[in-house]
């Protein structure tokens, strides 16, 4: 409830019976653990900033980065919402970022959803 609209509407198209979808979720609580489910049978993690978490909560220098760089090697993507993650000069050490990272047909797919409401 408290998500960006385009990140409500990407979830309610994931969920949509439609072609190869629904997709399901899963929440194990660790970025690195759902990162590597994600790594082995596809998907998108989602950590979006929200009203209460303005700028996101994951940090970007030591737990966005790394992912990001991880999944791009697997030719995956990653992103802010508005930017790739590898591109952000860091302002300070525990910066904080919003941060989608996944499959990069996923990825894409929310990135038109949060197009959408920029």
């Amino acid at each position: 409830m408290h998500f960006h609209q385009g990140v409500k509407d990407f979830i309610k198209y994931c969920q949509m019976e439609e072609g190869d979808r629904p997709y399901t979720s899963r929440y194990i609580g660790s970025l690195v653990s759902d990162f590597h489910r994600n790594m082995i049978k596809g998907g998108i993690y989602l950590y979006p900033k929200s009203s209460i978490t303005g700028s996101g909560k994951l940090r970007l220098l030591y737990e966005c980065n790394p992912m990001a760089f991880i999944a791009e090697q697997a030719n995956g993507m990653a992103i802010s919402g508005n930017s790739r993650i590898l591109d952000i000069q860091p302002t300070e050490l525990h910066q904080r970022v919003p941060f989608y990272c996944g499959s990069k047909k996923m990825v894409e797919k929310l990135q038109e959803f949060l197009e959408k409401y920029q």
